[in-house]
């Protein structure tokens, strides 16, 4: 009746899709904290789609849509979800009060920053996606054990984690430290260095790190 697929297997892919979504309605409302679960929330679901999908026998044309959901769901979740949020941080922390309609240098940078990472994830995720084909027709479907670059998911972790800098400073300090973690976030989306990937039991610390980063985030003032 539907073009798509719509098992299990991927409902998990789509939830992410609709948090990066809710995320960046709270970020536009000044709700950071909300914006922030969000895309944590979006990170859990990206470190889980994979173990609840590999629990179907799944056709090839079922296994291709996945990798295809994924990555464009990613796009959204890890590309343009952390680009809108501290875009609207800067403009928040760096806004004067006495002159609230105009707009300032950094709430500009944090814009240009957006959207150069929202296309430094469209680049990786498109690169990402032609080499793990090609991998996968070599090694016969190996799993793999490293990456080139920072996957763009580890943003659901670092940029929450640099919003507890507001613990040591405010304000335009804040606004740039926010804007400039962005940039580095990005210039590693597409720098070519290798990194390895983290499952089963070496999950458990990056577990442990997300809690403490929630903690920090949400049951902080």
């Amino acid at each position: 009746m539907f073009v798509g697929i719509y098992n299990y297997t991927v409902i998990i892919t789509y939830l992410s899709l609709a948090s990066a979504g809710v995320g960046m309605f709270f970020a536009s409302r000044g709700e950071f904290k909300a914006a922030l679960f969000c895309l944590l929330l979006s990170g859990l679901c990206d470190m889980i789609d994979g173990p609840v999908a590999r629990t179907r026998k799944r056709t090839e044309t079922e296994k291709k849509f996945g990798i295809q959901i994924d990555s464009l769901c990613d796009l959204i979740s890890f590309g343009l979800q952390p680009a809108v949020l501290v875009y609207f941080i800067a403009k928040y922390y760096s806004t004067d009060l006495t002159n609230a309609g105009s707009v300032n240098g950094i709430e500009i940078a944090a814009l240009i920053v957006g959207l150069t990472f929202a296309l430094c994830a469209v680049i990786r995720l498109a690169y990402f996606n032609v080499t793990e084909e090609e991998r996968q027709e070599k090694e016969g479907g190996k799993k793999r054990t490293g990456y080139q670059g920072l996957p763009v998911t580890n943003s659901a972790l670092i940029i929450p984690g640099l919003y507890n800098a507001r613990f040591f400073t405010d304000g335009k300090v804040f606004a740039i430290i926010m804007t400039v973690g962005l940039a580095i976030v990005a210039f590693l989306y597409v720098f070519n260095f290798k990194m390895f990937k983290l499952n089963g039991k070496k999950l458990i610390p990056v577990g442990i790190f997300g809690v403490a980063i929630l903690v920090a985030c949400f049951f902080t003032p």
